[in-house]
């Protein structure tokens, strides 16, 4: 049985199950807050690669070349765009001064809110862009361009930490709930028996709550709520960018998600070695200028009638493979130096 959208109602459930799973796996790995050392983040990574590369090869299996060929070119290109969200995340991180053995914990949430925006985004997409045909593919490459030129000009501001009080995640979270200043432990939430309980300690004398509720948000709260709103924007360019891959929905959000379930390991590989891949956002905005320049030039040959010069899939993939390489490449024959100390704020 087919789905509306050309998709067997097998491949949907097989998705749903191995997706569920997944993140299972990964709760209960890391159930007790483990320190991902960067040797684990590389064990972690292999693993969910793999898995990433077993879905595609049951796609060539179950349907043909062509859906694992667009399924893998998504998968590669939202993995490199997520690139420069994790050094976000890093920033974001920082600045609310979160130990590492609570921040797998964060993105696993955020990953979680992350897979449920996607959709949505996916969803809104597909949808506009079957109403509306090529001229939305138009719009979508202008924008993605528009992204690219944006990174571009806060290139100089990498070095500056952002204040996220101002946040309107930040802000938002604060109106909502009353926020308890200091980390306990990896809650995201404390009762009002445990504020009481904490209030009381000689340590926490010095500390004056405006407010009162039967729940207090903490600080770990207030990051994750950042990292939230932060990757429903990252979500605003890497889906017009996927949708210059394929115009299947599935597709597009089968490779996002699947990208996405290894970001959390990727995030601290990309922490060790962040100062040796000091050249790989030049090749990410390098590889929106492609997407926007596809997106464009195919909905252009399109509605044309020049379909004779589409540039492909198989094109695609190799021009994006080749971008990720010589970024790599790049940093390391030309290296920076290590970034300085940064400012960091915080929650009281």
């Amino acid at each position: 049985m087919n789905t509306h959208i050309g998709f067997e109602t097998s491949t949907i459930i097989i998705f749903t199950i191995v997706v569920i799973v997944c993140l299972l796996i990964d709760l209960l790995a890391h159930r007790k807050n483990p320190i991902m050392t960067f040797r684990t983040s590389c064990i972690w990574t292999i693993f969910w690669i793999l898995v990433s590369v077993l879905f595609g090869v049951y796609l060539w299996y179950h349907h043909n070349v062509e859906v694992a060929s667009l399924f893998f070119t998504g998968y590669i290109l939202e993995k490199s765009l997520s690139v420069d969200n994790l050094f976000v995340f890093m920033a974001i991180f920082t600045w609310f001064k979160i130990p590492e053995a609570y921040r797998h914990r964060v993105l696993y949430y955020g990953i979680i809110g992350a897979i449920v925006f996607r959709a949505i985004f996916v969803a809104i997409g597909s949808t506009f862009l079957y109403l509306l045909g090529q001229w939305v593919e138009i719009v979508f490459g202008i924008w993605v361009a528009v992204t690219a030129v944006l990174m571009i000009k806060s290139a100089d501001d990498k070095d500056e930490i952002e204040d996220y009080s101002n946040h309107p995640a930040y802000r938002l979270t604060k109106w909502l709930l009353p926020i308890w200043p200091k980390l306990e432990g990896h809650y995201f939430f404390l009762n009002k028996q445990k504020i009481r309980e904490l209030t009381e300690k000689e340590e926490n004398q010095n500390i004056s709550l405006k407010r009162t509720g039967l729940f207090f948000g903490t600080p770990l709260l207030l990051c994750l709520s950042v990292i939230e709103l932060s990757d429903v924007t990252f979500a605003f360019d890497s889906v017009p960018a996927v949708i210059a891959v394929s115009k299947e929905p599935l597709i597009i959000y089968s490779a996002m998600i699947f990208a996405i379930l290894g970001l959390r390991s990727m995030y601290f590989i990309l922490e060790s070695l962040k100062r040796y891949l000091c050249h790989l956002e030049k090749a990410v905005i390098t590889l929106l200028f492609f997407i926007a320049f596809k997106l464009c030039f195919n909905a252009g040959c399109e509605i044309g009638g020049f379909n004779s010069l589409l540039i492909g899939n198989i094109t695609s993939l190799i021009v994006i493979a080749v971008i990720l390489a010589l970024g790599v490449t790049a940093s390391i024959i030309f290296p920076e130096k290590a970034p300085g100390s940064k400012k960091t704020g915080s929650t009281e």
